[in-house]
């Protein structure tokens, strides 16, 4: 497959969970939730977590804002519920250093599966707060648990 391609395949991948997001529930009994508001442009998130035994049980977000902030809050939760704290703690620090690399770090994808779809976002400085939204809240909930 192409480069081409396979951005065009990573585009429509986003759009697809910007437009059916996964995850978007609240849940019941959270075990920590945060809030989260990029001011410059309005986005917004709350993120819910269920952690049991040291594992995410649960996922759940509500938000609103642009096609990467929500993608990225949808692909974050399909990708940590059911993953021990420890490893999603690392995934969050590779997630971080891969956004701030401005396009010379890629993500695993066997670490993170659909998320690769995000890569392309950390060439454009203006964006990755915007990718980054959901998973500020989800580091801020596993501190607060």
């Amino acid at each position: 497959m192409s480069s081409d391609e396979l951005n065009g395949l990573y585009q429509q991948l986003i759009l697809d969970h910007s437009k059916s997001p996964h995850g978007q529930v609240t849940l019941d009994n959270p075990t920590a939730s945060s809030h989260q508001l990029n001011p410059t442009c309005g986005d917004e998130i709350t993120l819910s977590i269920e952690v049991d035994s040291g594992t995410i049980a649960h996922v759940g977000w509500k938000g609103h804002g642009c096609t990467i902030s929500q993608s990225s809050a949808s692909l974050l939760s399909t990708l940590v519920e059911g993953r021990e704290v420890d490893d999603t703690k690392l995934l969050l620090e590779e997630f971080r250093e891969a956004m701030r690399s401005r396009g010379t770090i890629e993500l695993d994808e066997e670490r993170f599966e659909d998320a690769i779809a995000l890569n392309g976002v950390s060439r454009y400085v203006a964006r990755v707060k915007c990718a980054m939204l959901a998973w500020v809240a989800l580091e801020h909930t596993l501190e607060g648990r």
